[in-house]
């Protein structure tokens, strides 16, 4: 009795989710896709995958925006700039760029398609670790500052469990924490969250409670390189003015396309590191989840519609 009740209520739930309602698309006022891209969570293989697309699709891929900013938040003189620098893209405009996500309404502009990409939390700065260490990185950052100061053979050979073992700042994730003894990009959070101050104290509650706002109101999309298949049906399906065809296009061209910006250079993380890290990063995992939940209802509300024709 148990089991066909929950059986009925699980259909129930089923029906009630709808991808017109679970789709953000809708209310976008721009034919201008926006991939604000966050760090290590595979963006490079996204942004691949959309120019391989782009002559298909009758879309131009833009990768660098109106100024270049390495600080994490921009000052509102500086967002009101890009915000109408995006407004004046092209339609069938892909804007591809490593910042954190602005509010049009704000500035009483009309809304882009917002898309991005979510990864395991841990696993995003374990990978950023070595991807600092990668020879590929270094070469491209000495060629852009070639007057900075070289690393140590031993920062270079350290190894991310004895980081973590050893207390050493660079591998210490304090929650709370704004300053950072090295950039680690440990916020995914903050991609979502924007540009306050707020969003700034690493794993805080109310920097995730902005993001997951944000997602729900504005992304169409929060995919993830985890759920491969997923991610691609919901983006043919929620945006088939940029995605028609993608499940195609990336099955002829995986390859190229998984080895984007890939380091190869993958240490065993022992299963205590993992562990010690994982319980900074709570409420990081708690925004994860809630991404990769929004995704699942938006692909089950596909499913279940095309089950009924």
């Amino acid at each position: 009795m148990l089991l066909t009740y929950q059986s009925h209520l699980y259909k129930s739930q089923l029906a009630s989710l709808s991808s017109e309602k679970l789709n953000n698309t809708r209310h976008s006022r721009l034919e201008v896709l926006f991939f604000n891209r966050g760090a290590k969570v595979g963006s490079e293989a996204l942004m691949e995958l959309t120019q391989t697309m782009a002559p298909h699709n009758n879309m131009t891929v833009v990768t660098k925006g109106p100024m270049e900013i390495k600080s994490r938040t921009r000052s509102p003189k500086e967002q009101m700039i890009q915000a109408i620098w995006v407004t004046e893209l092209e339609p069938g405009t892909i804007y591809i760029e490593h910042c954190n996500w602005l509010d049009f309404r704000r500035y009483q502009l009309p809304r882009p398609i917002y898309i991005n990409l979510v990864r395991d939390p841990v696993e995003r700065v374990i990978s950023w670790y070595y991807y600092v260490r990668s020879a590929y990185r270094n070469a491209i950052h000495h060629r852009r500052f070639p007057n900075a100061t070289i690393k140590s053979e031993k920062w270079f050979k350290k190894s991310y469990n004895d980081c973590v073992r050893s207390g050493d700042p660079e591998c210490q994730y304090v929650p709370g924490s704004i300053r950072d003894s090295e950039g680690n990009y440990k916020r995914q959070t903050l991609f979502f969250c924007g540009h306050d101050r707020e969003c700034l104290p690493f794993d805080s509650q109310r920097a995730i409670q902005l993001a997951k706002l944000h997602v729900e109101r504005d992304y169409a999309v929060v995919g993830t390189w985890e759920e491969t298949n997923i991610t691609l049906t919901v983006f043919e399906a929620y945006i088939p003015r940029f995605f028609k065809g993608v499940r195609n296009i990336f099955e002829l061209h995986s390859k190229s396309i998984r080895n984007r910006n890939r380091n190869n250079r993958k240490p065993h993380i022992d299963a205590d590191v993992r562990e010690m890290v994982r319980r900074n990063f709570t409420n990081e995992y708690e925004f994860y989840y809630f991404c990769k939940q929004r995704l699942y209802k938006q692909y089950l509300a596909l499913q279940f519609e095309n089950n009924l024709h």
